[in-house]
């Protein structure tokens, strides 16, 4: 088990993978954990600026997803009347996002909240009646209250009444486990699951994800193995277990894990995510493109998997599909009025400029996401400048050159 540990978490790339897993799954919290780690241990092994501006553009795309969906469980909660609680997933998705229509939506959001409190007059209760707490209490605070509320607002209705009946130890655990204080979530977790012992509890799925981030791989694969027995329809579980496999490159196991998956899974679209991921990982590239395109003959387009599908033609080499996948992609969110993935609309712009395709359309979309995406401005002006030079515009693509200093020298 220590020569796994030493082996494996130092490894950007495959710390990187994991959250492409959960990215193509659209679990943009535990998305955000890996690469945030991907970045960090890169910063500490390599200086592949490359590498780090795509983590960071990766970083960016699961912020921004977890931001929208902490927005939408926030209004959700504010209908209920939940305003406390809608706060708190609203100050989630400003800690999040750079969007500014996102930002001024929630900001509104917030400010109507404020409008429609403001006749709530809290009671001040003099100090001295206060009851003081007695001895074996532990006094959490209001914040982490909140925090653990709006956590599990977010959660299917019957896990959610599961998790808030677990007691303290899970709540301390499962905050720390949202934060990345993945060594207290291990000690919590474990402390819940002995006070709560019922074989069916939902405890392990939880405290099998901080053993997987502390690379405890064998107890992980124990508590996931034991859990699966009890909660045979339970995604997550086969997305933990599979990633265990992965890591260890048992690929034949999460194979035949997922084979034996219930029915009823294997038409959902994370299931076919989470199956094409093992194949790409095992390096089936080809299987898993056939995969992700026989799905959607089979039930119409779906964006997550259109991407995870670009990614595929990618790897394998065939630039022009990837490029055309992804301008179908983009003229998707066109025609339904959404706001086009930063990512996406890089990926077109750099499988263009990589195919010689040094055009002033492309030329305007890198110009575009010098706004969208101002971290990675340095890159973007980078390549303006190369497509003015290109049209013998020397003297713009020395401007542009200049440009590119200037915002690179702006972020140290």
């Amino acid at each position: 088990m220590g020569l796994l540990k030493i082996f494996f978490s130092q490894d950007p790339e495959k710390i990187e993978q994991k959250g492409d897993a959960f990215l193509k799954a659209s679990d943009w919290g535990r998305a955000k954990l890996e690469f945030e780690k991907a970045l960090d241990a890169l910063d500490k092994t390599s200086s592949d600026d490359a590498s780090k501006a795509r983590l960071r553009d990766k970083l960016v795309q699961a912020k921004g997803a977890l931001a929208h969906e902490h927005r939408q469980a926030g209004e959700n909660l504010m209908e209920a009347e939940y305003y406390d609680e809608a706060r708190g997933f609203f100050q989630l998705a400003l800690d999040l996002t750079r969007d500014p229509a996102l930002i001024s939506a929630v900001e509104k959001l917030m400010h109507e909240i404020e409008r429609l409190t403001a006749g709530d007059i809290p009671m001040e209760v003099p100090q001295s009646d206060l009851t003081p707490l007695a001895d074996d209490e532990t006094y959490t605070g209001d914040q982490d209250d909140e925090t653990f509320m709006a956590l599990c607002s977010a959660l299917p209705e019957e896990v959610q009444e599961a998790y808030l009946s677990y007691g303290g130890s899970f709540k301390t655990g499962y905050l720390a486990l949202n934060r990345g204080d993945f060594d207290l979530a291990a000690d919590d977790l474990s402390r819940a699951l002995e006070e709560n012992p019922a074989p069916d509890s939902i405890i392990p799925l939880e405290l099998a994800t901080a053993y997987l981030n502390l690379k405890k791989l064998d107890e992980a694969r124990r508590l996931l193995e034991t859990f699966l027995q009890h909660h045979p329809d339970a995604l997550p579980g086969y997305q933990l277990l599979c990633e265990i496999y992965w890591e260890i490159g048992a690929f034949d196991q999460a194979e035949t894990l997922l084979a034996d998956c219930p029915d009823d899974l294997k038409n959902s679209l994370a299931y076919v995510l989470l199956r094409g991921e093992t194949l790409s990982q095992a390096g089936s590239h080809p299987e898993t493109a056939s995969l992700y395109q026989d799905f959607m003959e089979a039930y119409g387009w779906n964006e997550p998997l259109a991407i995870a599908l670009a990614g595929t033609l990618e790897t394998l080499g065939d630039l022009e599909s990837a490029r055309d996948l992804y301008a179908e992609i983009m003229d998707q969110c066109r025609s339904c009025h959404t706001r086009i993935d930063p990512l996406i609309k890089r990926r077109f712009a750099d499988i263009s400029f990589d195919l010689g395709q040094h055009s002033s359309a492309i030329m305007e979309m890198y110009l575009s996401l010098v706004q969208d995406d101002p971290e990675n401005a340095p890159l973007y002006f980078q390549k303006i400048s190369r497509i003015y030079a290109s049209m013998g515009n020397e003297e713009e693509a020395r401007r542009f050159r200049v440009f590119a200093q200037q915002a690179e020298n702006g972020k140290r």
